[in-house]
């Protein structure tokens, strides 16, 4: 597939941003910095520092290429709704949502406004952390033909690598995205709390984690498994429970080793499940 439909060539947009937390001041600021206009911040107070104009709500759009509509997914329509009445000068929008159908910006398709998403694979803990981390980072863009184009350039212009996602895949999508950003965290917490229990600085397993994960993305996940349960040494694996239940992290070890025996297709006996009583 063509990265730009025949015809379109790269350009720069003009901007509104309706919501400019973490995702859409990251944008906000990725954006001015590639070389787009801010025409403003849809936002109930002052934004950022005031680095770019306020748009009041309920007040006329100025003319923009695009309306980001950069808040939570349970507010996406009803912001639509809201900006619907006012956004005929907008001549398309999309939200940043990686889980929320498209439909959720109907109000301003009524209006005239073509509507996609635009869901950057990326955590984003602040604006400025985020902007940096959206160089070289993938985008899901779902979108008609024009706006497809549209948003593949935008996503070339700051660094990004788009690729088109399917409306109707998005909950499955989000929640791979999930596993492989929140997941890990959860994993690398219970981690870090027994390293602590054994008096052990979490970060001597960075290498080992850094290695894992180069490994499962080159070689997938499942051949990248090693460790007691790849292998079914399940006196080591009963024991590791136990360690774990002593730190009062019995429950939470059983539910990730329950996960990666389902990984390695893997059965745990009940035996791993037999824990003594906590002291």
């Amino acid at each position: 597939m063509d990265r730009y439909p025949k015809g379109l060539e790269p350009r720069f947009v003009h901007i509104i941003i309706a919501g400019p937390g973490r995702a859409g001041g990251a944008l906000a600021l990725a954006a001015a910095a590639a070389g787009h206009t801010i025409v403003g911040l849809v936002s109930r107070s002052e934004a950022m520092g005031g680095q770019f104009s306020r748009i009041e709500y309920d007040t006329p759009l100025p003319q923009a290429d695009l309306l980001v509509v950069a808040v939570r997914d349970s507010f996406i329509s009803e912001v639509a709704n809201r900006l619907a009445p006012f956004a005929s000068e907008a001549a398309a929008a999309v939200h940043l949502s990686g889980f929320g159908s498209v439909a959720l910006l109907s109000p301003l398709e009524a209006a005239g406004v073509a509507i996609g998403s635009f869901h950057p694979l990326q955590t984003l803990p602040s604006p400025t952390e985020g902007a940096r981390a959206l160089a070289g980072s993938w985008v899901g863009v779902t979108a008609g033909n024009e706006l497809r184009g549209t948003l593949w350039d935008f996503a070339a212009t700051l660094s990004m690598n788009p690729f088109d996602l399917a409306d109707d895949q998005k909950p499955a999508y989000h929640a791979a995205a999930s596993a492989a950003s929140n997941f890990v965290v959860a994993a690398l917490g219970l981690s870090e709390r027994l390293f602590a229990a054994a008096g052990v600085a979490p970060a001597a397993a960075r290498p080992l984690t850094e290695r894992v994960v180069a490994n499962a993305y080159s070689l997938g996940a499942v051949a990248a498994l090693t460790g007691p349960i790849a292998r079914g040494d399940w006196p080591t694996v009963s024991g590791q429970v136990g360690a774990a239940r002593a730190a009062g992290l019995g429950e939470a070890y059983l539910a990730m080793a329950q996960a990666t025996a389902n990984l390695a297709n893997r059965e745990l006996p009940t035996s791993v499940f037999r824990l003594p009583p906590s002291r």
